[in-house]
């Protein structure tokens, strides 16, 4: 008998946790889930253990400790021109996924509509199953065997986003794709929002880690800062991506008072407070180490060459991603029914893990075969990966 709710009987296990277990089970090289084999700068773990010495063990304040608040504050401003209020405009959260959650339970009614771009961060689907949102997805369409990301398709947009909408979800740089939303995409999704009146929540926790060919078109933008968006706009981060801090989980929500008001309102009741002593840490690499994701996005595109190469050697062809550390093939041509069914049958065949991506989709064609391979790992990793890859028959 399954004691499970309702709400959740319905919701399938995250692929991640899924496939992370099949690659510790069979030894194969995992380029499926995605987390770095290299970890954040010495100076912050040394600033971690300065605050766990210090007696930082009790709980913080459910907001976040004033040191953290305030330097993601100045973040911000130095990298967006972004002015915040620490105390009213700045939420810290467990990691980007509880500041996912905790929007969407403080923003979102059941039969609420919510306008969310495919392929998609699998717990936002969770969790807005959870709050009894109506989904209405919009996906990012690349021209069949494209070699470059997706791009956002504005009439499609424009065809979902009504009066009936609540909340536009985006994320860009974006999982799984790679795709750096561009200005002019992203006035398409503002211009919506202002004229139906639409809260944007956006996940930007990649913001730092984009690559060349998004920076030559000016990079990340944040939505915020394009004009009549900041007063309708959550913007959500976190330590995690960016300097390498995954397991840490300390994110954060940032924007108008009465939307992180929102967050908070949520959180209180899921966390309430984590991470005490990891908080001030986080303080520390966003004041000191300003300089350490940029080097990290240079090194990840170098990553992503490796692995884009060795895909094309192995006879997959990669779109290449814009940013984040994920890139993305299609498997059609190699006779597989689906991308999952190839990602169960890799590590026998190659000794491989990789993440099926059609979970990611409503539109259960657009993501149907495609695979996306995770290049955060170490370059010898990505190495012994394609070099399984090329030296196995992966036909069906």
């Amino acid at each position: 008998m399954s004691a499970t709710a309702r709400r959740l009987a319905h919701i399938p296990p995250t692929v991640f946790s899924e496939m992370s277990a099949l690659a510790l089970r069979t030894g194969a090289v995992n380029l499926g889930q995605g987390f770095p084999d290299r970890d954040g700068p010495a100076s912050v773990v040394a600033a971690a253990e300065r605050a766990l010495e210090g007696g930082a063990n009790q709980y913080a304040p459910g907001i976040g400790v004033p040191a953290l608040r305030a330097a993601i504050a100045r973040h911000q401003q130095r990298h967006y021109g972004l002015e915040l209020d620490p105390d009213r405009e700045v939420v810290v959260t467990t990691g980007c996924t509880e500041a996912i959650a905790a929007a969407l339970l403080g923003l979102v009614d059941p039969g609420d509509e919510v306008v969310v771009l495919e392929p998609y961060y699998d717990s936002y689907v969770a969790m807005l199953d959870v709050c009894g949102a109506r989904r209405r997805p919009v996906t990012l369409r690349a021209p069949a065997h494209a070699t470059s990301a997706p791009r956002l398709d504005p009439d499609e947009l424009r065809a979902a986003v009504t009066d009936d909408t609540k909340v536009i979800l985006l994320n860009t740089p974006h999982n799984p794709t790679g795709t750096v939303l561009t200005r002019d995409e992203l006035q398409v999704v503002a211009d919506l929002a202002i004229e139906h009146d639409v809260v944007v929540i956006t996940d930007e926790v990649y913001e730092h880690l984009v690559f060349d060919d998004a920076l030559s078109s000016e990079g990340h933008v944040p939505i915020a800062t394009l004009p009549g968006m900041w007063e309708r706009t959550l913007t959500l981060s976190s330590v995690g991506k960016s300097w390498s801090f995954t397991g840490w989980k300390v994110g954060w929500a940032t924007g108008p008072a009465a939307l992180v008001q929102a967050v908070l309102a949520a959180k209180q009741w899921l966390t309430f407070t984590s991470g005490a002593p990891l908080q001030p840490a986080v303080a520390h690499a966003l004041d000191h180490e300003p300089d350490w994701p940029g080097q990290l996005a240079r090194d990840l595109q170098a990553r992503r060459d490796l692995l884009c190469e060795g895909l094309v050697g192995a006879g997959l062809s990669p779109r290449i991603p814009e940013g984040t550390y994920f890139a993305t093939t299609d498997i059609s041509h190699l006779g597989w029914a689906d991308g999952r069914e190839f990602c169960l049958a890799l590590p026998e065949r190659a000794g491989v893990v990789a993440i099926p991506t059609q979970g990611f989709y409503d539109d259960a064609e657009a993501g149907r075969q495609l695979v996306r391979w995770a290049f955060c790992k170490e370059p010898d990793v990505i190495r012994e990966g394609v070099r399984r890859l090329a030296g196995a028959d992966l036909s069906r």
